[in-house]
């Protein structure tokens, strides 16, 4: 026998999964073009081209942030900035859409 929830608080935990879902996507976006730049992806490609395309606006404001002088240490840093925040900013949202 099945019972349905229905309390209020599945709605925002549910929410809160899908907060928390969204920014682990944008967080694996950007690692995936890290590696890509990182183990010389044609640039050329189709598939490269949409993550690129993907990931550059979902880094907001770090590209250029960080001038480490070795370029494949500033895109680490500053894409992996990026990967981090979106994962910090999904946890907190969906902790505070979860109360």
């Amino acid at each position: 026998m099945s019972r349905w929830r229905t309390s209020t608080r599945s709605g925002s935990y549910t929410a809160a999964r899908v907060i928390h879902g969204v920014g682990a996507v944008f967080a694996l976006i950007e690692v995936i073009y890290i590696l890509m730049n990182l183990f010389g992806a044609n640039p050329a490609n189709a598939l490269f081209k949409f993550i690129q395309q993907l990931a550059e606006p979902l880094a907001l404001f770090f590209p250029g942030l960080f001038q480490l002088g070795n370029a494949n240490l500033d895109l680490i840093v500053n894409y992996g900035l990026a990967a981090i925040f979106w994962l910090v900013v999904a946890n907190l949202l969906a902790r505070v859409v979860a109360r």
